[in-house]
C-alpha cells in the first residue's frame, strides 16, 4: 500500500498537513508495508527538506500512490481518477459550494473518505483539528479583549512559530477581573480550557459562578444541561437532549447576566435551541460584551455571529440594538471574534496532533482488513457511486 502526502492547493493556502516528518517515520516503524510519498510543497509548515533530512521521498508527481492524504478540498483539476482520498470535502450537509466537488469524485471513480466522517461504532469522530480550535480561539480572545480596551497587545497566533511562543505570550498577560463562561466539553472546550488555566484563571463551580462576586477572573465551564432546560420542567439525562433537542429551551440567561466573555466550543445539533436570541441581547440584564465564538454557526445559535471572521481581520462588532455589523469600538458593540479556520494559525501543532491521531486510528485498518469498520464507515463514495451510508447525498449530486 502507497500512501501520499499531498500539497494543499486551496486558496487561500492552508499551511497544515496530515503528517509530520516524525509521524511519517513513526508510521514508517510500525507498518513495515507502507510506502510512503511525500508531493514537494512549498505552502506547508513543514518545509520539503525537512522529510528528506529523515530519508522520505519527496516528489514533485505523487500519481504513483494508491492512497492520496490531504487536509482541505482538493481542486477538480488536480484530482486523480481511480485513488483514494482522504481530505475534508465539506459536502456531507450538502453544502451547495461543493455540490460540483463531489460530482467530480463520483465521475472520476474516486473513493473517497472524509476526515470529518472517520468514527467509531457509537458515530464520535475520531481526529479533527477541534483541540488546536479551542486552544487558538481562546488566545484570540484575549487579543480581542486588549484590542478593544487598549490594556495590552497580543502579536497574531499566526505570527508565532508554535505553541510555546504561545504560551509565553500568554505568560506576558495580566488578566483584569472577570467572568468567563465556556460552552462545550468536548475537544473545542478542552483547549479552551487549557489555555485558562495556563493563564492561571480560576474554575469555579456552576452554583458560584451564578451567585458570588469574586476579586480575580474566574471562568466557568458548563456542558448542555448547563444552559439549556426541558420545556416540561422535567430532568433527564444529557443522551435525552442529544435524541430530543427540539424538547430543550436555553436558560443560558442566567450566565449573561454576570458573564463578561463568552467562549462559544459547543457542537449545535439540528433541532437545538439557540443559546441566546438578538433580543435577549438587548436586554439591560445581558451583560456579556465579547464573545469568541470558535463553534462559529453563523446567525445562529449565539446571535452576534453574523458571520465568520478572517485570521486577517478576526473580529468586528455587533450593535445590540440595531442588529448590525459596527465597528468593534462601538460602546454598543458586542466584541465578536468568530475565525473558522483557527487550527490555520497554529499549523506546525495542530498538524502533529492530528498526524498522531490518524497514525493511531486511520492507518492500522488498511493493514487488518478495517477489522473494526473505520475505513467502511468514512468511505462516502466507491466505484463511482454513494455508498449506503451516504446514499442521502445523491440529490444534493443531482441537482
Amino acid at each position: 500500500m502507497k500512501f501520499a502526502v499531498i500539497k494543499e492547493r486551496k486558496n487561500p493556502p492552508d499551511r497544515r498537513v496530515v503528517f509530520s516528518p516524525e509521524i511519517l517515520i513513526e508510521l514508517k516503524s510500525k507498518f513495515k508495508d507502507a510506502e510512503l510519498i511525500v508531493e514537494s510543497s512549498d505552502v506547508r509548515v513543514f518545509n520539503d527538506n525537512e522529510y528528506l533530512d529523515l530519508g522520505l521521498k519527496v516528489l514533485d508527481d505523487v500519481s504513483e500512490a494508491d492512497v492520496m492524504i490531504g487536509v482541505k478540498e482538493v481542486p477538480i483539476d488536480a484530482l486523480i481518477p481511480n485513488k483514494s482520498y482522504f481530505f475534508f470535502s465539506h459536502t456531507i450537509k450538502e453544502q451547495p459550494y461543493n455540490r460540483k466537488l463531489l460530482k467530480a469524485i463520483l465521475d472520476k471513480n474516486i473513493t473517497l473518505y472524509d476526515h470529518e466522517t472517520i468514527v467509531n461504532d457509537k458515530n464520535h469522530r475520531l481526529i479533527g483539528f477541534g483541540y488546536y480550535a479551542g486552544v487558538v480561539g481562546t488566545y484570540n480572545c484575549f487579543r480581542a479583549y486588549g484590542m478593544k480596551h487598549d490594556v495590552f497587545n497580543l502579536p497574531k497566533a499566526q505570527d508565532l512559530k508554535n505553541r510555546d511562543e504561545l504560551n509565553a505570550e500568554l505568560d506576558k498577560l495580566t488578566i483584569p477581573n472577570m467572568k468567563i463562561v465556556l460552552t462545550g466539553t468536548g475537544k473545542v472546550g478542552s483547549g479552551a480550557k487549557e489555555v485558562l488555566d495556563h493563564l492561571k484563571i480560576r474554575e469555579v463551580s456552576v452554583d458560584d459562578y451564578l451567585s458570588k462576586t469574586y476579586e480575580e477572573p474566574v471562568y466557568v465551564q458548563i456542558d448542555v444541561l448547563d444552559y439549556t432546560t426541558r420545556k416540561d420542567g422535567r430532568a433527564l439525562s444529557k443522551e435525552d437532549f442529544y435524541v430530543n433537542a427540539e424538547d430543550y429551551k436555553s436558560n443560558f440567561m442566567r450566565f449573561a447576566k454576570v458573564s463578561d466573555v463568552f467562549i462559544a466550543g459547543h457542537f449545535y445539533g439540528e433541532g437545538a435551541p439557540y443559546i441566546f436570541t438578538r433580543e435577549e441581547a438587548k436586554s439591560k440584564d445581558f451583560k456579556i460584551r465579547l464573545v469568541a465564538d470558535i463553534s462559529c454557526d453563523i446567525d445562529g445559535p449565539v446571535a452576534c455571529t453574523l458571520r465568520a471572521s478572517t485570521i486577517a481581520n478576526p473580529i468586528y462588532g455587533y450593535d445590540i440594538h440595531t442588529e448590525q455589523e459596527v465597528d468593534y469600538k462601538n460602546n454598543n458593540a458586542i466584541v465578536v471574534m468568530a475565525v473558522d479556520n483557527l487550527p490555520c494559525e497554529l499549523p506546525d501543532n495542530a498538524s502533529r496532533g492530528f498526524g498522531a491521531m490518524f497514525l493511531k486510528y486511520v492507518i492500522p485498518a488498511f493493514f487488518n482488513n478495517d477489522k473494526d469498520g473505520i475505513l467502511e464507515r468514512a468511505k462516502i463514495t466507491e466505484n463511482g457511486k454513494l455508498t449506503s451510508r451516504f446514499n442521502y447525498l445523491q440529490n444534493y449530486v443531482n441537482r
